[in-house]
């Protein structure tokens, strides 16, 4: 089984450089995307449902913000998308495609970092959803939540990790928030990163966000923000991780991980 987790930053501008493209080589069971910043209506071109996929999306009340989907090579069993705060509800930030006892979840995390209020959601959102990650994570089904986290977890996840310190995406509590999620039960949470567990310690190869400002991109100063967060199960499976960099659809690199059958 592959999946691919992709912010698009506007699916439709990823599709004007190649996205659709390059998924119909990708051959991935699942595709979780972040930030379509479309609504239903935008997406009733043929572009946008690709052959031998179901399409879902959940789109954000405000027009042209965030908004998640998941393309589906197997019919889901059941499609969820709402958490149950409308804070995040209405901004379109959760998908879940259940099949058997797989859930895929595409997942996209408030952002901080255009000032105090957004940050003061962010913290919200992690308040809120770390009980969610408990009843998944003790339900027994097989999770693979897909996303933009918007938080790099360790120094090595961030190439000047000294000097954004003080900025979110890499806040004292935020990366402590991630201890608990990736830490050992009963004091944590007991879920996987599924590329460090294949990569415990690649670093410029690992990051999957640039700032648009500057030459960020050409010289490589990045951020590991985009993650697939496993459970136990399924970290066991997993075969292959990478950063795909062969064509640049957004200021985020899809992550594919393959998992064995």
């Amino acid at each position: 089984m592959r999946v691919i987790s992709a912010n698009t930053n506007g699916l439709r501008s990823a599709a004007k450089k190649g996205f659709f493209d390059w998924l119909a080589t990708a051959d991935a069971d699942y595709v979780c995307i972040q930030e379509t910043k479309a609504q239903p209506e935008d997406l009733t071109d043929a572009l946008f449902a690709p052959a031998g996929y179901s399409a879902h999306f959940r789109s954000a009340v405000k027009k042209g913000y965030a908004g998640v989907a998941v393309y589906a090579r197997h019919a889901p069993d059941a499609v969820l998308d709402t958490l149950g705060a409308a804070e995040f509800d209405d901004e379109g930030r959760y998908l879940e495609l259940r099949r058997g006892n797989l859930s895929v979840v595409s997942l996209y995390l408030p952002s901080g970092s255009s000032g105090p209020e957004r940050q003061a959601s962010k913290d919200r959102f992690l308040a809120f959803f770390l009980p969610r990650l408990r009843e998944w994570k003790a339900s027994g089904r097989d999770y693979v939540i897909c996303g933009d986290w918007n938080i790099a977890h360790r120094n090595i996840d961030i190439k000047n990790w000294r000097s954004n310190q003080k900025n979110s995406g890499f806040l004292p509590h935020e990366r402590a928030w991630l201890d608990t999620v990736f830490g050992a039960e009963p004091a944590g949470l007991g879920w996987v990163d599924g590329f460090r567990s294949l990569h415990p310690t690649m670093e410029g190869e690992a990051y999957s966000w640039w700032s648009n400002r500057g030459n960020a991109y050409a010289n490589n100063v990045g951020w590991r923000i985009d993650y697939q967060i496993v459970t136990p199960s399924l970290a066991a499976k997993i075969t292959a991780a990478e950063v795909y960099k062969g064509q640049k659809f957004s200021d985020h690199a899809p992550v594919v991980i393959d998992y064995a059958d």
